[in-house]
């Protein structure tokens, strides 16, 4: 299994942004395992919470190693605190380095597949948000989406003040992510909006697997979005299981999302915790 860290220069961030990739290339086998066929690899962009960073994933999850039993690549950028959507004033153009410029660099990079039903974005609380927001602003480039425990906060943001002294409850911090607060509902940073406007429009939507802890706080919320796509006719998957908003919650599902993803299931290789007896 090949983990490599990287940083890359972005254009929309003006920046350079440190991300790990997952490629499973170097996969070892003995003599009569299956082989797999040369060709382009499946990816999945995966993004990180609050307070989180391009190490996430990996030092919270086996993500490695389910990565490995599915021949999936896995790339994990850092997002910093900004919800992975674009705020001008500060150049900080996180969707479209997530949903655009991060696709095209990698793909450049590594032997990556370029259709649609290969590429895959997801993440969990505020990369969950993240994840389906951009998933849907860019659905011709993602046709999957992975959501866990989504920050899916939106619609009462309009009531915060400042009163708060959680940076994240602060109605400063969520207008320094999503700007005027007064259209925010009618703009594509609302997931909702951009069903609503994708099906006017009769797109093709990526389907969209959910997974939310049954003591989450979170789990009101994403029940309401659930009910939303459903209403909308969406293609969805939606759990709710018992746990928190925590990672033993989180390596689980991701586990049962890759599985739920149209990867290849195939095995894991020769490596220190698996010598193939």
């Amino acid at each position: 299994m090949a983990f490599i860290q990287m940083n890359i220069l972005s254009k929309f961030l003006m920046r350079t942004v440190p991300v790990n990739v997952i490629f499973p290339a170097d996969k070892l086998t003995f003599p009569g395992m299956p082989v797999r066929e040369e060709k382009p690899y499946k990816t999945l962009y995966l993004l990180h919470g609050i307070f989180g960073n391009y190490t996430d994933w990996v030092n919270g999850t086996r993500i490695q190693r389910y990565a490995e039993e599915n021949d999936l690549v896995i790339v994990m950028p850092s997002g910093d605190n900004a919800f992975y959507v674009d705020q001008p004033k500060s150049n900080n153009y996180y969707g479209e380095f997530i949903g655009k410029e991060l696709v095209e660099i990698t793909r450049k990079m590594f032997h990556l597949s370029h259709n649609r039903e290969d590429t895959f974005i997801g993440g969990l609380s505020m990369g969950g948000y993240g994840a389906i927001r951009n998933g849907l602003k860019y659905h011709e480039t993602f046709g999957c989406i992975v959501a866990l425990s989504s920050a899916l906060i939106l619609d009462n943001v309009q009531t915060r003040t400042n009163d708060s002294m959680f940076f994240i409850e602060r109605r400063d911090y969520i207008e320094s992510c999503f700007g005027d607060l007064d259209h925010l509902l009618v703009s594509d940073m609302n997931p909702k909006y951009l069903v609503e406007q994708l099906k006017t429009q009769g797109k093709n939507l990526p389907k969209i697997y959910m997974a939310v802890g049954d003591q989450d706080s979170l789990l009101n919320a994403n029940r309401d979005f659930s009910n939303f796509l459903s209403k909308n006719g969406v293609d969805h998957s939606f759990r709710i299981e018992p746990g928190n908003h925590e990672w033993d919650f989180w390596d689980t599902y991701i586990k049962k999302a890759i599985e739920w993803l149209p990867t290849e299931h195939s095995k894991l290789g020769i490596n220190s915790g698996n010598v193939g007896i």
